[in-house]
């Protein structure tokens, strides 16, 4: 093994040997975690992305493609309940080109195909059936391409045409949807559902067209629309009124202050009238006029004739007699207004809103202005039988305090648990930061041992041959700092013991409490320093630096060295 290696596995193992337990246990820890998010890091990013091959299958569909893939050896995934099939992109097309070479999926709703495989010997009836269920593929799978429709299935109820029908009636269509997970149609897909099937087919109405759901929720309903049933129609526009006046009331009496009850009748009944009115104008000049006059003139008796204004009759002799009459026939242009409406179902027949306010509430309110405010906001008409009534009552309040005591019994279950979520989290915490400052504590600790050990220089318990009597050196670097700080941990005190090593003569004896010195012999100018003076310069730099963190080494050593 090369040198640096054989030399950072000795450091790696005299390092792993240092620690305790506790670090060898959050070490343990530590890797373990490493190498599992290493091996999840790793099988998430060598799985493939997956991609839908092919949504809407039925069963047989669906277990015949698996079968394929198996065979083919290609890694898939079923969702949707089986009806959508998940392959890797990179086998997303060759799949799909094998499964069309296979003839699959087999159960597609045909469309137009189906006047492909039609004969010269088909007769009338096969080809008005075709031609009907080709449509009805075709609407279906448009409508199920549209998004949150999972499937589709149109039915058209197409009257034949005959001479011999007086009235030809509208053909119809019954659309059944099936939406995704979680996923529901608004009104603008239901309506957009209505008139794509209505446009699609010739004299169809949107009024024409039903949609029924999976779950049995009509939709839309034939003459009625997407605005559903009588009662939904009455229930929708009582809630709408019933939100406008009970907003317009909070503002003026509060909130809680006031309740409104709507009751609406809603017309079931859809009429087509068709309405004429003739008129003529005066000032349009007529567009034939035509004059007829007749003249007589003779004596003797007068003629036969109408008697009138016109007409000259004998004088009194009656001796002559003169007769003219005269008649005008003028054709006026006539205005004529032709006027075609449909009614549809669900029109407003009836309301009627019943307004009851709080009477302590309500002090200061005049009942005749709440009156008419409701009215105008509501949309009352009164001429086809609408009405209003406002009353000042008082208001049983045992609901409301118990409803606000059970607001603030639940607010304070909130409280609480929110309390006790910050516990279960800080003991968590505390769970995990205490091994953690731990095993901080046991490194500095082991750290300050190793401290201690630079500066112990022998093993034997009581020595000191090395530290303190070069602390003591006159004139040594950073003798005066380690002299004080011996002193200060009351691990030392001068003697004479120091003037003696300074001058070079071996010296035994005692010095601070009971620590026994052996001979050590500085140094002498000229000489070349040993590995053990430059140690001891290392220690006075030390603890001229730090005096108190010196002592305090030094007081722990002599602790450790006495026990």
């Amino acid at each position: 093994m090369p040198a640096a290696l054989s030399g950072g596995w000795a450091r790696f193992k005299t390092t792993l040997a240092g620690f305790s337990l506790a670090q060898r246990t959050i070490a343990l820890i530590g890797v373990a975690v490493l190498i599992l998010g290493i091996v999840a890091l790793t099988t998430w990013a060598s799985k493939p992305a997956y991609t839908p091959l092919f949504s809407g299958l039925s069963a047989s569909d669906a277990s015949t493609i698996v079968e394929q893939l198996r065979t083919n050896n290609v890694p898939y995934e079923l969702t949707n309940g089986g009806a959508t099939v998940l392959v890797p992109e990179e086998n997303v097309y060759d799949e799909r080109l094998a499964a069309a070479a296979a003839g699959l999926p087999s159960s597609s709703t045909g469309g137009y195909s189906l006047l492909d495989t039609m004969g010269v010997t088909t007769s009338e009836f096969q080809q008005s059936i075709t031609y009907k269920r080709a449509l009805e593929g075709e609407l279906a799978k448009t409508i199920s391409a549209m998004k949150g429709v999972g499937v589709a299935s149109v039915q058209l109820a197409i009257p034949e045409e005959s001479v011999f029908i007086a009235e030809k009636q509208n053909p119809t269509a019954s659309v059944f949807v099936q939406t995704d997970n979680g996923v529901t149609l608004n009104t603008d897909q239901v309506n957009a559902i209505v008139h794509l099937t209505s446009a699609s087919i010739e004299g169809m109405d949107a009024l024409d067209v039903a949609v029924i759901d999976a779950n049995g929720t009509v939709l839309s309903a034939v003459g009625t629309g997407t605005t559903g049933s009588g009662d939904s129609q009455a229930t929708d526009y009582e809630q709408r009124v019933r939100t406008t006046v009970q907003a317009m009331l909070d503002r003026i009496v509060g909130a809680g202050n006031s309740t409104v009850a709507v009751a609406a009748t809603v017309s079931s009944e859809s009429a087509d009238v068709v309405t004429e009115t003739f008129g003529a104008t005066p000032d349009v000049p007529a567009l034939t006029e035509s004059v007829d006059t007749e003249t007589f003139t003779g004596t003797g008796e007068a003629a036969a004739g109408v008697l009138g204004e016109e007409t000259a009759v004998a004088d009194a002799a009656g001796d002559t007699g003169n007769y003219e009459s005269e008649s005008t026939t003028r054709n006026n242009a006539v205005n004529k207004v032709t006027e075609s409406r449909s009614i549809p179902a669900g029109a407003i027949a009836r309301q009627t809103i019943s307004v009851a306010i709080n009477a302590e509430a309500a002090e200061n309110i005049d009942q005749t202005q709440v009156e008419n405010l409701v009215m105008a906001a509501a949309g009352i008409q009164v001429d086809r039988g609408d009405s209003v009534a406002v009353r000042l009552v008082g208001f049983n309040t045992v609901a409301s305090d118990d409803a606000a005591a059970a607001l603030l019994a639940a607010k304070d279950a909130a409280d609480a648990d929110r309390w006790a979520e910050l516990v279960r989290t800080a003991i968590i915490a505390l769970a995990v930061v205490v091994p953690l400052i731990f095993a901080l504590a046991m490194i500095l600790r082991r750290s300050r041992k190793t401290v201690g050990t630079v500066l112990d220089t022998t093993e034997e318990v009581g020595d000191a041959t090395e530290i303190l009597p070069m602390m003591f050196t006159p004139g040594g670097s950073g003798s005066g700092a380690a002299r004080d700080a011996a002193i200060a941990a009351g691990i030392a005190r001068p003697t004479a013991t120091a003037q003696a090593l300074h001058r070079g003569t071996p010296q035994s004896g005692f010095m601070g409490d009971g620590v026994s010195t052996a001979t050590a012999v500085l140094p002498t100018a000229g000489m070349e320093p040993t590995a053990a003076d430059l140690r001891n310069a290392e220690i006075s730099n030390f603890a001229a630096s730090d005096p108190k963190k010196t002592a305090e080494y030094l007081r722990r050593l002599m602790d450790e060295r006495r026990s």
